[in-house]
């Protein structure tokens, strides 16, 4: 499955890109072993590697040379430039989702493709390829408005 995994980054992030894990990047016994973890890290692509921390993150994975760790991260993409925020589980609402910034998260693997502003991007749903900015918005477009929105974000317009 990890030389699957590899190939298929390979196949979609180029060299010069950002790679952002959003949590779990690994899990089983293999997950505590410092030399596989450091093995698999070598062939991550890009040039520059993120992790956003999920809850089998452990340590030997915490220790690896990631660019940037954390729990929540907000990132511009996309043509509004607007700070879309990613974070291991989903989420409700975050900064400027009234104004149409995705919230992109994993951690519910295929039990859940996510809602219209919210988006599950867990290689479980995404045929194990991973994605860019532009199909996670294209996807978006996609599924329900979450039946809480309105419950949270009063007056806010349905993506």
């Amino acid at each position: 499955m990890d030389t699957v995994l590899i190939e298929n980054l390979w196949s979609k992030v180029r060299p010069d890109d950002d790679l952002w894990i959003i949590g779990d990047f690994a899990f089983g016994p293999k997950a505590k072993e410092t030399n596989y973890l450091e093995a698999i890290f070598r062939e991550l692509p890009g040039a520059r590697k993120h992790l956003v921390i999920g809850n089998h993150d452990l340590e030997p994975t915490l220790a690896l040379p990631w660019d940037s760790i954390s729990h929540l991260a907000e990132i511009n993409d996309g043509p509004d430039n607007l700070p879309h925020t990613l974070c291991h589980y989903p989420m409700i609402t975050w900064n400027r989702a009234r104004r149409g910034a995705l919230q992109i998260f994993g951690h519910v693997h295929n039990n859940w493709k996510g809602s219209r502003n919210s988006v599950n991007v867990g290689v479980d749903v995404w045929d194990f390829m991973p994605v860019r900015f532009e199909d996670i918005a294209r996807r978006a477009k996609t599924l329900p408005v979450n039946k809480h929105w309105a419950d949270v974000e009063h007056n806010a317009r349905e993506f």
